[in-house]
């Protein structure tokens, strides 16, 4: 089984750099590392540059990564991971960001879970997440499920227990089989200047909607160290257009993937109740209410990227 690591990068080559060590250093070696990158991206060309020189400098071969840069003309990571998997070679593309750094077990333990089970189309697993100094060091046992609402949880970052079946990956950590994506790309209909919100969750349940299985093994794990993004979805500034964005790709994909009767359920369940991150009709009666006119915006920008998705996919 020869597998093949995929990571879109995009003007963070400090955090490629701590990547690419991070799969030096893995117990199984990775038979092709894809770094997707941007031809005026300079600073992660001299990083690529600079890894290549130093591991010639050291005569390191065993540690040597089977690198192969793939040049992108699009901005966007769905644009990045579509050109990653036309140039990747392996039985298993294992795919994670360029802001996170795999354990060393990392592609032994996905090894394992593709060799044990045939029906397996897609891995994921935790990422431990950095930040403020510190860890996020809680436990959920229900990770990457959708309920019949529509409600997502997520909880990737968290996940405690054993391998289980899921509805759903996450960009960070997450594997796929060849023949189970051989025909599949990431959605190009989604929005955004350059995360383009949600597109790992769409893609995974194209791999589960085909028939395979999605399985979460929270041992199957990487440190991640949220960087900044580079576009209107920042980390801790979201702007409305990006939260719009993000709406309307979440709808996008539940009007594509659930069936007539479910998806109309989450319509309405996100349209009157909603979530913090998705408010819905109760949340702005409580900004009208408290007159908190950034949460009354956040729920029109929310709405409106709704009603944009609904007109697209009646």
């Amino acid at each position: 089984m020869k597998i093949t690591v995929l990571v879109p990068t995009f003007r963070r080559p400090d955090d490629l750099t701590r990547c690419l060590a991070a799969l030096e250093r893995q117990h199984r070696a990775p038979d092709e590392v894809v770094v997707v990158v941007r031809p005026d991206d300079h600073a992660t060309h001299a990083c690529l540059d600079a890894h290549v020189a130093k591991n010639v400098a050291q005569h390191v071969a065993n540690k040597r990564l089977p690198l192969v840069v793939a040049p992108v003309e699009l901005p966007g990571q769905v644009a990045a991971l579509n050109r990653g998997l036309d140039a990747a070679m392996g039985d298993v593309i294992a795919i994670t960001d360029d802001d996170a750094a795999p354990h060393a077990d990392w592609l032994a333990r996905i090894e394992a879970h593709f060799a044990a089970d045939p029906k397996l189309g897609a891995l994921g697993g935790r990422d431990w997440v950095h930040e403020k100094g510190g860890v996020l060091n809680g436990s959920r046992e229900q990770v990457g499920k959708l309920t019949r609402s529509g409600k997502l949880i997520g909880n990737h970052h968290l996940g405690v227990g054993g391998a289980r079946e899921v509805d759903m990956l996450k960009g960070a950590n997450m594997s796929y089989r060849r023949a189970a994506i051989r025909t599949l790309r990431f959605d190009t209909r989604l929005r955004g200047a350059g995360a383009q919100v949600h597109n790992d969750m769409a893609f995974s349940m194209s791999v589960k909607r085909a028939g395979w299985k999605l399985v979460y093994d929270p041992h199957v794990a990487v440190d991640h160290f949220p960087a900044e993004r580079h576009d209107d979805d920042g980390r801790d500034a979201q702007t409305m257009t990006a939260l719009g964005n993000a709406a309307y790709n979440l709808h996008l994909i539940l009007r594509a993937h659930l069936t007539p009767l479910h998806r109309e359920t989450a319509w309405w369940w996100y349209a009157l109740v909603g979530t913090r991150a998705y408010p819905g009709f109760a949340h702005a009666l409580l900004a009208m209410a408290s007159r908190k006119r950034v949460q009354l915006s956040r729920w029109k920008a929310v709405r409106s990227g709704a009603r944009e998705a609904r007109r697209a996919l009646p």
